[in-house]
């Protein structure tokens, strides 16, 4: 359903994988991105039929019955864009697993050294990069904001050169919380996968496998003919003030995954730990807040539950104060 002429739109694509039946499985990514949905609609006053929610637990939960595959993720971010006018509000929400990419070896990337690019995983293993949503926010209106919550781990700095707000601080205790599985892939794991798959040997970077297996699926950063060494689309511009990145920790750590008897699930379910703390504190706090006041909070909110996973925010200037999802005012809607 199209706004009101007049009236800024308010699109969201909700993403959420458990991995169910896979060594990689995890218990609350779903109930996750059903949760923010209703925070979506109740809270900020999006339309029903303009939040898309991707799920991987059964082909009729998704838009369509779409999977959130990596081309299933990524036509929904870019039919978001694509419907997108100056001024309108873009919101995307990602629970399951991140990981980080090695550098093709021999490939020198300019300021870039031998530094890991990291990305998230859907559920076919198909990885959406750093790259991509450099891309995906490059095509955003002028006016209009993509916001980005990654409930994965590794998730600081998911869109290339956006401005790190609120970034890292000391290095996580692996000891407290340990009982929260992480939501991390480590990169063997994920070309181990891609190997069974695609039939080359895990000696090949995962480029090989990638586009091996999903050809012009896969993502940009792989498909190097159309690159320069930053990794970066050749003669690409950033677009100023259309990115904002919640992520659920900074790049050298893991976002915990919580089972339903965790103390720190929402009632009894199990669910990305800042998943849950974001939306306590939009619960907790019904006047706008800043995207910097939000992810402050959120902090706050993991630190007294005893994770030492730190959210991060990347962003200009201007949006590190600007109010979150663009609230200028209490909404009530229901779906």
């Amino acid at each position: 359903m199209e706004a009101r002429e007049g009236k800024k739109k308010m699109l969201a694509t909700l993403v959420g994988c458990n991995y169910a039946g896979t060594p990689y499985e995890l218990q609350g990514c779903i109930n996750d991105v059903h949760a923010m949905r209703a925070v979506l609609l109740d809270r900020f006053g999006f339309a029903p039929g303009d939040v898309t929610v991707l799920t991987d637990d059964d082909r009729g939960r998704g838009a369509a019955g779409v999977l959130p595959t990596g081309a299933g993720v990524r036509r929904a971010l870019s039919d978001m864009v694509a419907r997108a006018a100056p001024g309108d509000v873009l919101f995307f929400h990602f629970s399951g697993h991140g990981t980080l990419v090695p550098p093709v070896s021999g490939r020198p990337r300019r300021g870039h050294g031998d530094r890991n690019d990291e990305a998230i995983v859907p559920c076919d293993f198909n990885l959406i990069t750093d790259v991509d949503f450099r891309e995906l926010v490059d095509r955003v209106p002028a006016g209009a904001t993509f916001t980005m919550v990654s409930d994965s781990c590794h998730s600081g700095g998911l869109i290339v050169q956006e401005k790190e707000q609120i970034g890292p601080t000391a290095a996580a205790d692996p000891d407290l919380h340990a009982h929260a599985a992480g939501r991390f892939l480590p990169y063997a794991a994920v070309l181990g996968h891609l190997s069974g798959t695609s039939g080359m040997a895990a000696s090949h970077h995962i480029t090989d496998h990638l586009v091996a297996l999903f050809g012009a699926d896969a993502s940009a950063k792989f498909h190097l003919h159309r690159r320069d060494h930053d990794g970066n689309s050749s003669g690409a511009t950033c677009t100023e003030g259309a990115g904002i990145l919640l992520s659920g920790c900074q790049t050298d750590e893991t976002s915990a995954d919580v089972a339903g008897d965790d103390v720190a699930a929402v009632g009894g379910r199990a669910c990305g730990a800042f998943s849950a703390a974001l939306q306590a504190v939009l619960a907790a706090h019904l006047a706008p807040m800043s995207n910097r006041e939000v992810v402050r909070r959120a902090r706050e909110v993991l630190s007294k539950q005893g994770f030492q996973q730190h959210p991060c925010l990347y962003c200009s200037d201007a949006n590190a104060d600007a109010p979150f999802l663009g609230q200028q005012e209490t909404k009530a809607k229901s779906n």
